[in-house]
């Protein structure tokens, strides 16, 4: 009987390992899982008048950041070299290259600052209207990728990944730029998140 019984115990003690097993492994998968996050690009100049849009020499220029805008861009380094809320470092990070005419150095300059502290180019390969090209590569890399987008066509982006599980948005809501979209992959496709940047005044947790 006692024998018995020291057998059923080891039986349970193994079982409880095996159980215990999957779930740290689990967590250290879904730590490890690929990310890819978008963000909007900073504020942007007004229709007329100020704020005006301004290189980063300090020019006017209609199609750059404004100063709002480029306070988020140095603050966005912070934010994705610190460590909490499911936000990572990036290992490749990816803009809308300008326009032909130079028009839409937003998105660049929007994570210059952050990929000057990680020692990362910013890929501007495609443009607004190549997305599909776009998450056709960004599928295939592993690790942690930010793109910076229009915010109009950042819906896309995450309709094109594939499967999403809950859907994201279909709609960016044309005055948020505080916005981070989280896509993590999964087994059968992508997981979605979202959360509020939180940087600057105003920073809201909007719906």
């Amino acid at each position: 009987m006692r024998a018995s019984r020291r057998a059923a115990m080891r039986m349970l003690a193994a079982g409880g390992l095996a159980t215990a097993l999957p779930v740290a492994a689990t967590a250290e998968a879904a730590a490890q899982a690929d990310l890819v996050m978008v963000i909007r690009h900073g504020e942007k100049a007004a229709h007329s008048g100020p704020p005006f849009g301004v290189t980063a020499d300090g020019r006017q220029d209609g199609s750059s950041l404004n100063p709002r805008g480029w306070s988020r861009a140095g603050a966005l380094v912070g934010l994705f070299t610190g460590v909490g809320a499911g936000l990572r470092a990036p290992t490749a990070i990816y803009a809308a290259a300008p326009t032909a005419d130079g028009k839409r150095h937003r998105m660049a300059q929007t994570v210059s600052p952050l990929a000057a502290r990680l020692g990362l180019r910013v890929n501007t390969t495609y443009t607004k209207g190549e997305e599909a090209e776009l998450v056709a590569e960004v599928a295939r890399l592993t690790g942690t990728t930010l793109i910076c987008w229009e915010h109009g066509e950042i819906p896309l982006i995450g309709q094109l990944l594939g499967p999403v599980s809950p859907a994201p948005p279909t709609r960016w809501s044309g005055d948020r730029f505080d916005q981070v979209w989280l896509f993590t992959r999964t087994g059968t496709g992508w997981g979605f998140t979202q959360r509020v940047q939180a940087l600057l005044d105003g920073d809201l947790p909007r719906t």
